[in-house]
Protein backbone atom coordinates (compact mmCIF):
# COMPACT_ATOMS: atom_id res chain seq x y z
CA UNK A 1 0.00 0.00 0.00
CA UNK A 2 2.65 2.31 0.61
CA UNK A 3 4.85 1.25 -2.06
CA UNK A 4 1.26 2.53 -4.01
CA UNK A 5 0.44 5.71 -2.87
CA UNK A 6 4.31 6.57 -3.24
CA UNK A 7 4.53 5.19 -6.97
CA UNK A 8 1.11 7.62 -7.20
CA UNK A 9 2.58 10.70 -6.22
CA UNK A 10 5.99 10.03 -8.57
CA UNK A 11 3.34 10.04 -11.13
CA UNK A 12 1.28 13.10 -10.39
CA UNK A 13 4.53 15.35 -9.75
CA UNK A 14 7.28 14.04 -11.84
CA UNK A 15 7.20 13.22 -15.66
CA UNK A 16 7.28 10.33 -17.14
CA UNK A 17 9.85 10.62 -18.95
CA UNK A 18 11.89 11.56 -15.90
CA UNK A 19 10.56 8.73 -14.32
CA UNK A 20 11.82 6.25 -17.03
CA UNK A 21 15.33 7.80 -17.34
CA UNK A 22 15.30 7.52 -13.35
CA UNK A 23 14.60 4.06 -12.92
CA UNK A 24 16.59 2.86 -16.37
CA UNK A 25 19.67 4.57 -14.19
CA UNK A 26 18.59 2.84 -11.33
CA UNK A 27 18.79 -0.82 -12.82
CA UNK A 28 21.93 -0.24 -14.40
CA UNK A 29 24.36 -2.68 -13.93
CA UNK A 30 27.68 -1.84 -12.68
CA UNK A 31 30.39 -4.28 -14.31
CA UNK A 32 33.10 -3.20 -11.43
CA UNK A 33 31.36 -2.52 -8.06
CA UNK A 34 34.53 -2.80 -6.21
CA UNK A 35 36.22 -0.64 -8.70
CA UNK A 36 39.30 -2.92 -8.75
CA UNK A 37 41.86 -2.08 -10.86
CA UNK A 38 41.95 -3.15 -14.57
CA UNK A 39 44.32 -6.52 -15.31
CA UNK A 40 45.68 -7.09 -18.64
CA UNK A 41 45.91 -10.13 -19.95
CA UNK A 42 49.45 -9.43 -21.45
CA UNK A 43 49.90 -10.08 -17.68
CA UNK A 44 49.25 -13.95 -18.11
CA UNK A 45 51.01 -14.61 -21.61
CA UNK A 46 53.61 -17.45 -21.27
CA UNK A 47 52.18 -18.58 -17.22
CA UNK A 48 50.96 -21.88 -16.65
CA UNK A 49 48.12 -21.89 -13.55
CA UNK A 50 48.85 -18.30 -12.93
CA UNK A 51 52.88 -18.96 -12.51
CA UNK A 52 56.06 -18.38 -14.92
CA UNK A 53 57.64 -20.79 -12.84
CA UNK A 54 57.64 -23.37 -10.62
CA UNK A 55 60.11 -21.35 -8.24
CA UNK A 56 56.87 -19.24 -7.71
CA UNK A 57 55.43 -21.61 -6.15
CA UNK A 58 55.02 -20.94 -2.68
CA UNK A 59 58.66 -19.87 -2.34
CA UNK A 60 58.28 -18.69 1.62
CA UNK A 61 57.63 -22.72 2.42
CA UNK A 62 60.37 -24.51 0.10
CA UNK A 63 63.05 -25.87 2.49
CA UNK A 64 65.07 -27.78 -0.29
CA UNK A 65 65.57 -28.00 -3.71
CA UNK A 66 67.94 -29.87 -5.80
CA UNK A 67 67.97 -28.51 -9.15
CA UNK A 68 70.98 -30.81 -10.39
CA UNK A 69 71.98 -28.17 -13.05
CA UNK A 70 76.01 -28.97 -12.79
CA UNK A 71 75.73 -28.68 -9.33
CA UNK A 72 74.88 -31.80 -6.25
CA UNK A 73 74.42 -28.80 -3.71
CA UNK A 74 71.27 -28.47 -1.83
CA UNK A 75 70.50 -24.85 -3.17
CA UNK A 76 67.85 -23.41 -0.18
CA UNK A 77 70.99 -24.03 2.14
CA UNK A 78 73.60 -24.41 -0.15
CA UNK A 79 74.88 -27.54 1.32
CA UNK A 80 77.19 -29.73 -0.30
CA UNK A 81 77.02 -33.55 -0.66
CA UNK A 82 79.20 -35.56 1.92
CA UNK A 83 80.04 -38.99 -0.17
CA UNK A 84 78.43 -40.05 -3.98
CA UNK A 85 78.77 -42.33 -5.94
CA UNK A 86 77.90 -43.66 -9.68
CA UNK A 87 76.73 -40.47 -10.33
CA UNK A 88 76.85 -37.90 -13.56
CA UNK A 89 75.10 -35.36 -15.03
CA UNK A 90 72.73 -35.92 -17.56
CA UNK A 91 71.20 -33.61 -20.62
CA UNK A 92 67.84 -33.61 -21.68
CA UNK A 93 66.53 -33.01 -17.81
CA UNK A 94 62.88 -31.59 -16.96
CA UNK A 95 64.33 -28.18 -16.61
CA UNK A 96 68.39 -28.49 -17.38
CA UNK A 97 70.24 -31.22 -16.70
CA UNK A 98 69.69 -33.73 -14.38
CA UNK A 99 71.23 -36.86 -12.54
CA UNK A 100 71.88 -40.12 -13.98
CA UNK A 101 72.68 -42.61 -11.32
CA UNK A 102 73.98 -45.87 -11.91
CA UNK A 103 73.26 -48.06 -9.26
CA UNK A 104 74.35 -44.81 -7.15
CA UNK A 105 73.30 -42.36 -4.25
CA UNK A 106 73.85 -38.54 -3.17
CA UNK A 107 74.41 -38.71 0.40
CA UNK A 108 74.74 -35.35 3.40
CA UNK A 109 76.08 -36.62 6.27
CA UNK A 110 74.24 -33.01 7.81
CA UNK A 111 71.65 -32.30 10.07
CA UNK A 112 68.96 -29.72 7.98
CA UNK A 113 68.02 -27.39 10.20
CA UNK A 114 64.81 -27.08 8.52
CA UNK A 115 64.37 -30.78 8.88
CA UNK A 116 64.49 -30.56 12.82
CA UNK A 117 61.59 -32.40 15.24
CA UNK A 118 60.15 -28.52 15.76
CA UNK A 119 60.51 -27.47 12.17
CA UNK A 120 58.79 -30.05 9.87
CA UNK A 121 55.49 -30.90 10.58
CA UNK A 122 53.32 -31.06 6.85
CA UNK A 123 55.41 -31.92 4.21
CA UNK A 124 55.25 -32.33 0.45
CA UNK A 125 58.09 -33.47 -1.63
CA UNK A 126 58.02 -33.48 -5.87
CA UNK A 127 60.49 -34.98 -7.96
CA UNK A 128 60.65 -36.23 -11.46
CA UNK A 129 62.21 -39.33 -12.65
CA UNK A 130 63.05 -41.44 -15.32
CA UNK A 131 63.20 -45.30 -13.74
CA UNK A 132 62.61 -49.04 -15.03
CA UNK A 133 61.23 -51.91 -12.56
CA UNK A 134 64.31 -54.45 -12.24
CA UNK A 135 62.56 -57.72 -11.18
CA UNK A 136 64.49 -57.54 -7.92
CA UNK A 137 65.09 -54.64 -5.40
CA UNK A 138 63.21 -51.75 -4.41
CA UNK A 139 64.40 -48.58 -4.95
CA UNK A 140 64.56 -45.54 -1.49
CA UNK A 141 64.32 -42.48 -4.14
CA UNK A 142 64.74 -40.14 -0.99
CA UNK A 143 65.32 -41.07 2.75
CA UNK A 144 64.92 -38.67 5.72
CA UNK A 145 67.01 -40.90 7.08
CA UNK A 146 68.04 -41.49 10.77
CA UNK A 147 71.88 -42.80 11.78
CA UNK A 148 72.31 -46.11 12.56
CA UNK A 149 68.72 -47.13 11.69
CA UNK A 150 67.24 -49.05 8.82
CA UNK A 151 64.21 -46.71 8.81
CA UNK A 152 63.71 -43.15 8.12
CA UNK A 153 61.68 -40.38 9.46
CA UNK A 154 60.73 -40.26 5.72
CA UNK A 155 60.93 -43.21 3.37
CA UNK A 156 60.26 -42.47 -0.63
CA UNK A 157 60.34 -45.91 -1.77
CA UNK A 158 59.62 -47.51 -5.24
CA UNK A 159 58.83 -51.13 -5.91
CA UNK A 160 60.93 -51.70 -8.66
CA UNK A 161 61.49 -54.95 -8.18
CA UNK A 162 58.41 -55.98 -10.23
CA UNK A 163 58.94 -57.61 -13.32
CA UNK A 164 60.96 -55.88 -16.20
CA UNK A 165 58.19 -56.21 -18.82
CA UNK A 166 56.12 -54.15 -16.23
CA UNK A 167 56.19 -50.52 -17.19
CA UNK A 168 54.26 -48.76 -14.54
CA UNK A 169 55.35 -47.57 -11.41
CA UNK A 170 54.13 -49.11 -7.60
CA UNK A 171 55.18 -46.31 -5.01
CA UNK A 172 55.09 -47.31 -1.32
CA UNK A 173 56.25 -44.09 0.73
CA UNK A 174 56.71 -44.40 4.51
CA UNK A 175 57.43 -42.19 7.32
CA UNK A 176 57.89 -42.49 11.11
CA UNK A 177 55.31 -41.51 13.87
CA UNK A 178 54.91 -39.89 17.01
CA UNK A 179 54.88 -43.38 18.96
CA UNK A 180 57.67 -44.80 17.18
CA UNK A 181 56.00 -46.74 14.30
CA UNK A 182 55.18 -46.56 10.91
CA UNK A 183 52.51 -45.37 8.70
CA UNK A 184 52.46 -45.71 4.91
CA UNK A 185 50.61 -45.52 1.50
CA UNK A 186 49.92 -47.60 -1.63
CA UNK A 187 48.75 -46.63 -5.22
CA UNK A 188 47.05 -50.18 -5.44
CA UNK A 189 44.92 -49.13 -8.58
CA UNK A 190 45.89 -46.28 -10.75
CA UNK A 191 49.99 -46.66 -11.83
CA UNK A 192 51.99 -44.31 -13.39
CA UNK A 193 53.71 -45.20 -16.58
CA UNK A 194 57.28 -45.56 -16.70
CA UNK A 195 60.20 -46.33 -19.26
CA UNK A 196 64.20 -45.80 -19.62
CA UNK A 197 62.77 -42.19 -22.23
CA UNK A 198 59.56 -41.05 -20.09
CA UNK A 199 59.80 -38.58 -17.12
CA UNK A 200 57.57 -39.55 -14.14
CA UNK A 201 56.19 -36.58 -11.95
CA UNK A 202 55.58 -38.01 -8.37
CA UNK A 203 55.09 -35.81 -5.58
CA UNK A 204 53.86 -36.68 -1.31
CA UNK A 205 51.90 -34.43 0.65
CA UNK A 206 51.81 -34.64 4.49
CA UNK A 207 49.35 -32.83 6.80
CA UNK A 208 50.63 -32.75 10.16
CA UNK A 209 46.55 -31.99 11.33
CA UNK A 210 44.67 -34.50 9.82
CA UNK A 211 47.25 -37.01 9.49
CA UNK A 212 46.34 -37.26 5.27
CA UNK A 213 49.43 -39.01 3.55
CA UNK A 214 48.63 -38.60 -0.57
CA UNK A 215 50.81 -39.68 -3.63
CA UNK A 216 50.59 -37.76 -6.69
CA UNK A 217 51.75 -38.92 -10.10
CA UNK A 218 51.70 -37.08 -12.98
CA UNK A 219 48.81 -34.73 -11.53
CA UNK A 220 46.92 -37.34 -10.41
CA UNK A 221 46.13 -38.37 -6.83
CA UNK A 222 46.73 -42.15 -6.62
CA UNK A 223 47.37 -43.25 -3.09
CA UNK A 224 44.92 -45.89 -2.11
CA UNK A 225 45.53 -45.30 1.96
CA UNK A 226 45.82 -41.91 2.45
CA UNK A 227 44.17 -41.58 6.00
CA UNK A 228 46.94 -42.67 8.71
CA UNK A 229 45.47 -41.34 11.78
CA UNK A 230 46.28 -38.88 14.50
CA UNK A 231 47.39 -38.91 17.87
CA UNK A 232 50.55 -41.51 18.12
CA UNK A 233 50.01 -42.15 14.43
CA UNK A 234 51.35 -38.16 13.86
CA UNK A 235 54.77 -37.44 11.29
CA UNK A 236 57.72 -36.94 14.17
CA UNK A 237 61.03 -35.83 12.55
CA UNK A 238 63.32 -37.23 14.91
CA UNK A 239 67.19 -36.19 15.25
CA UNK A 240 69.49 -36.48 14.33
CA UNK A 241 68.39 -37.26 10.27
CA UNK A 242 70.86 -36.91 7.27
CA UNK A 243 69.59 -37.33 3.46
CA UNK A 244 69.74 -39.71 1.39
CA UNK A 245 69.28 -39.63 -2.25
CA UNK A 246 68.90 -42.64 -4.37
CA UNK A 247 69.64 -45.22 -1.42
CA UNK A 248 69.42 -46.28 2.37
CA UNK A 249 72.59 -46.53 4.75
CA UNK A 250 72.93 -50.38 3.47
CA UNK A 251 73.29 -49.17 0.02
CA UNK A 252 76.67 -46.94 1.34
CA UNK A 253 80.01 -48.54 1.55
CA UNK A 254 80.93 -48.29 5.38
CA UNK A 255 77.14 -46.68 6.52
CA UNK A 256 75.22 -50.57 6.65
CA UNK A 257 72.88 -51.12 9.45
CA UNK A 258 70.93 -54.19 9.05
CA UNK A 259 70.97 -57.50 6.72
CA UNK A 260 68.03 -56.24 4.45
CA UNK A 261 68.74 -56.51 1.13
CA UNK A 262 65.38 -55.74 -0.31
CA UNK A 263 67.00 -52.17 -1.64
CA UNK A 264 69.53 -51.64 -4.40
CA UNK A 265 71.14 -48.25 -4.81
CA UNK A 266 69.19 -46.35 -7.73
CA UNK A 267 69.56 -46.57 -11.34
CA UNK A 268 67.96 -43.94 -13.58
CA UNK A 269 67.50 -39.98 -13.53
CA UNK A 270 66.14 -37.95 -11.18
CA UNK A 271 65.28 -34.09 -11.36
CA UNK A 272 63.84 -31.18 -9.72
CA UNK A 273 63.61 -32.08 -6.29
CA UNK A 274 61.42 -29.75 -4.57
CA UNK A 275 60.73 -30.45 -0.21
CA UNK A 276 58.01 -27.84 1.57
CA UNK A 277 57.10 -27.55 4.53
CA UNK A 278 53.32 -27.39 3.96
CA UNK A 279 50.96 -29.78 2.24
CA UNK A 280 50.29 -28.52 -0.91
CA UNK A 281 46.80 -28.24 -2.37
CA UNK A 282 45.56 -30.16 -5.17
CA UNK A 283 45.57 -26.65 -7.29
CA UNK A 284 49.28 -26.78 -6.67
CA UNK A 285 50.28 -30.11 -7.33
CA UNK A 286 48.99 -29.82 -10.80
CA UNK A 287 50.62 -26.49 -11.09
CA UNK A 288 53.97 -28.46 -10.46
CA UNK A 289 53.07 -31.03 -13.02
CA UNK A 290 52.15 -29.11 -15.60
CA UNK A 291 55.06 -26.79 -15.01
CA UNK A 292 57.65 -29.49 -15.43
CA UNK A 293 56.08 -30.74 -18.46
CA UNK A 294 56.41 -27.34 -20.47
CA UNK A 295 60.22 -26.95 -18.63
CA UNK A 296 59.61 -24.24 -16.42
Amino acid sequence: MIFYLINATIRKSTPFMLILAICASACKKDGNPNQLPDVSTAAYDGKIDGYASASEVFPENLIAYWSFDDTKNELVSGTAPTSTANDSYAAGGVKGKSISLNGGYIYYATQFQRFKTDSLKNFTISTWVKIQNNGSKRTMLFQLARPGIFTGNINFALNTNLVTTNTTLTIQPSFGTVGGGTQDNLNNVIFPAIGPDKWTHILLTYDGTSGVFNIWADGVKVGGYPNRGIGNNLFKSIEPSEIIIGSNYNGITGKTVSTDVSFAPMTGQIDEVRIYNKSLGDAYVKALYNLGKAGK
